[in-house]
């Protein structure tokens, strides 16, 4: 990635063959990933602490919080600002599926008190939590994440990570202008990162005439193969220089580098 010519990169334990939650790692293994990203010249701006944040199996869906709570806490030890989450569904298997209970007050109580949790964590650790309007979760789309912000306050220490292409079905790519300039408005000011991906649907020039009324965030590319992701930051560049606009959004991707933790080398 560093060859790609990215200078920041998105972190999960699991790109080393780890838990993403780095259950039971010591602070040191944390340390020797921040030294494996200083020697390679990148930063880690935020970092995952995905799980099904509303599972219907309530004793893991505890553990789980327990441990993503520790790892916010310990997330500067990375050099990084932000974690990101995902706001979960009741589907048992598969934390991205959307389930028909989602939209039911029970689950988005679950919600609100497993973020109760980690909006401490991430107040004690100095992070701000970053959650993705998702279709498959309870947090579906960017109406619901404006609900949750509402409610939480102005204070709270979460934001958005905003990925356009989530925002959008099939159907709907044609529509594309309407939706997210309605979720730049409802969202903007708390966004926190941009994803970047389906590089063939979306129109990233209004993307970027979008991200114009957003604070400087990184855009994270997601879903590219390593041979591609010179040329991909390229378009990016020269789509963001095409709509000639002041946003100063650094173009970052989620890689894996090679690190040693525990003995154990892995990429």
């Amino acid at each position: 990635m560093q060859r790609a010519g990215y200078t920041v990169a998105h972190w999960n334990f699991a790109a080393i063959g780890l838990p993403t939650l780095a259950d039971g790692l010591p602070d040191a293994a944390f340390a020797e990933v921040r030294a494996a990203f200083d020697a390679a010249g990148l930063a880690i701006p935020s970092a995952s602490a995905t799980y099904n944040a509303i599972g219907p199996d309530t004793e893991r869906r505890a553990a789980e919080t327990r441990q993503a709570a520790e790892l916010i806490r310990r997330t500067r030890l990375l050099g990084a600002e932000a974690v990101t989450l995902c706001t979960g569904t009741r589907d048992p298997n598969d934390m991205w599926h959307a389930h028909p209970d989602n939209a039911s007050a029970a689950a988005w109580r679950d919600l609100r008190a497993t973020l109760d949790v980690l909006l401490d964590a991430a107040s004690e650790g100095g992070v701000v939590l970053g959650i993705e309007p998702e279709p498959g979760n309870v947090v579906r789309d960017a109406a619901a994440a404006a609900r949750l912000l509402d409610e939480l306050g102005d204070d709270a220490p979460i934001g958005i990570v905003f990925d356009p292409a989530n925002l959008l079905t099939p159907q709907a790519i044609e529509f594309q202008g309407e939706i997210l300039t309605e979720a730049v408005e409802l969202l903007g000011p708390r966004i926190v990162s941009v994803q970047a991906k389906d590089f063939g649907l979306m129109d990233y020039h209004l993307v970027f005439r979008l991200l114009e009324r957003v604070p400087p965030v990184p855009l994270i590319v997601q879903d590219v193969a390593e041979g591609d992701a010179d040329r991909v930051r390229r378009d990016l560049l020269r789509w963001h220089k095409d709509v000639d606009v002041e946003v100063e959004i650094e173009v970052d991707a989620e890689v894996e580098v090679e690190v040693e933790v525990e003995g154990e080398g892995a990429r």
